[in-house]
């Protein structure tokens, strides 16, 4: 599959039953394969009119307690900003894939990482969070919408799944898992232990439930952003996920994220070859940063490079997480620019 269809049946396999959105490139697939696949299921479909009524159809279908997601790539999540900062404010849990491209503005269709800042600082309004999650191969992008639903549900929060247009165009062998929909047409009764005690399911006899995120009483909005805050220091906490190779005495340390890492690993390796010492950090959550892989590998003697598609997001992150005790190096290009193997191995030799 591509990393767009695998992103599409992965939701589907963790429950998924509400997907709306809107056309753009290089996410049109996600959106072609929910339209055929998940209307086979009995589960809703919605071509939205815009961005931003595809966010407010998702607010609606999550505050009934559907597992619910839209996806679009960068300047259509720049519409659904808003929808998005209403979900936290209202603690309702949601997926949003970004498939992402060149910019700024209208930019091109090629992959980029310059969505970092907006995936990660909260993009839209307000003092909130979304957990943010980096697949780097289609396998990836396949659990990680599992685990996405998952976390969603377990902290009634937004999770974004940040892809580029080469992982979302990229094909390669998938394993689905075994309790799974097949495309054959094998239904899967939806793992939604989750009907949820706070869903606007209809008061039936019981005391209603409310979902909102105005409060114009004097101090209200100050306890629930209090509340909001607990939540994210529990979350910062517990789902730090990175993946490390060969850090034990290494002199350079790269650190990249998504598609960019695959890259940066073959660098990594062609450096061993030659005997460099020479090791890698994937952040896998990019909010929460994974901050606990580097407290072991900060000494004086150790040097970070930074690798990403963007002109310097995630490098702000590895200076915060290494606290100025050794040096970070950056390297980046952005507007459909790829760093290559020998231009990351250049610059590591450099250092």
């Amino acid at each position: 599959m591509t990393g767009n269809e695998a992103i599409a049946q992965g939701a589907i396999d963790a429950g998924c039953r509400f997907y709306a959105g809107y056309p753009i490139t290089p996410q049109n697939e996600l959106t072609a394969y929910m339209a055929v696949h998940l209307a086979a299921l009995g589960g809703i479909f919605i071509q939205a009119e815009s961005e931003l009524a595809a966010i407010n159809m998702v607010f609606g279908a999550a505050a009934a307690g559907e597992r619910a997601m839209t996806s679009s790539s960068s300047p259509g999540i720049s519409l659904k900003q808003e929808g998005i900062s209403y979900m936290a404010g209202a603690e309702l849990p949601g997926v949003i894939v970004n498939v992402m491209r060149g910019g700024p503005g209208l930019g091109n269709i090629s992959p980029s990482q310059a969505d970092y800042f907006q995936a990660t600082r909260g993009g839209g309004h307000g003092d909130y969070r979304c957990i943010v999650l980096a697949p780097s191969t289609v396998q990836e992008a396949y659990d990680f919408m599992n685990l996405g639903f998952d976390l969603a549900d377990k902290y009634r929060n937004p999770v974004m799944v940040l892809a580029d247009g080469m992982l979302g165009q990229m094909a390669e062998p998938l394993r689905l898992s075994v309790s799974g929909y097949r495309l054959s047409g094998e239904h899967r009764t939806p793992n939604t232990e989750h009907r949820k005690k706070w869903a606007l399911t209809g008061c039936k006899g019981r005391k209603p439930n409310i979902i909102r995120s105005l409060y114009l009483a004097e101090g209200a909005l100050e306890g629930v952003n209090l509340k909001l805050q607990e939540k994210y220091r529990a979350v910062l906490e517990k789902e730090q996920r990175y993946e490390s190779a060969h850090l034990e005495g290494a002199e350079i340390i790269l650190v990249a994220y998504g598609s960019m890492a695959r890259i940066a690993r073959s660098a990594m390796r062609r450096l061993r070859e030659k005997g460099r010492k020479i090791g890698m950090i994937r952040p896998v959550t990019l909010w929460p940063f994974p901050v606990n892989a580097f407290p072991k590998h900060l000494t004086p003697n150790t040097k970070y490079l930074v690798v990403e598609m963007s002109y310097g997001q995630m490098v702000e992150d590895v200076r915060l997480a290494v606290d100025g005790k050794c040096a970070v190096k950056f390297f980046g290009r952005a507007g459909g620019g790829i760093p290559t193997e020998e231009e990351i191995i250049r610059h590591a030799e450099n250092i």
